[in-house]
C-alpha cells in the first residue's frame, strides 16, 4: 500500500511542478538555485520540460487509480524522470557536484524523486500484487 501512496505523492509533485513551469516559467526559473549555470531563461524549453512532468504525473495518476494494472503505468511514469535524473548525475560525474543549494535543488527535486519512482516501478513490476 505504501507504494501506491508514494506514487500518488510523486504524481502530485510532478503535476505541481509541471503546472508551475507551464504557468510562469520565469518565476519557476528564478526559484531554482543554481539553474542560471545551465543557461539563460528559455520559457519555451521550460514549457517543453513541463509537459514531460505533466505526462509523468498523468501516468502515475492512472497507476494509482488502476493499481491492479499499475506496472506499465508506473514504468511510463518513471521513464522520463529517471532519464532526467540520470542526466543530472552524469553532469555531476563529468563536471563535479554543484554548489550546495543547487545540489540540494537537483538532488531533492530531480534525482531522488526519479530514483523513488524507478524503485517503485521495478518493485511493482516484479511483484504485481504488492500494495493491493
Amino acid at each position: 500500500m505504501i507504494s501506491r501512496y508514494l506514487t500518488a505523492a510523486l504524481a502530485l509533485f510532478y503535476l505541481a511542478n509541471g503546472l508551475r513551469m507551464l504557468w510562469d516559467p520565469a518565476s519557476w526559473y528564478a526559484a531554482i538555485p543554481g539553474i542560471e549555470a545551465t543557461g539563460p531563461l528559455n520559457p519555451h524549453f521550460i514549457r517543453d520540460i513541463a509537459f514531460s512532468y505533466v505526462v509523468a504525473a498523468a501516468a502515475g495518476g492512472v497507476a494509482v487509480w488502476r493499481w491492479a494494472q499499475a506496472a506499465p503505468w508506473l514504468i511510463a511514469a518513471a521513464a522520463w524522470p529517471a532519464l532526467h535524473g540520470a542526466a543530472h548525475v552524469a553532469e555531476w560525474i563529468a563536471h563535479g557536484v554543484p554548489p550546495t543549494a543547487a545540489f540540494i535543488a537537483e538532488g531533492g527535486g530531480v534525482v531522488l524523486p526519479a530514483l523513488l519512482g524507478a524503485v517503485i516501478a521495478i518493485h511493482v513490476a516484479r511483484n504485481p500484487s504488492h500494495g493491493m
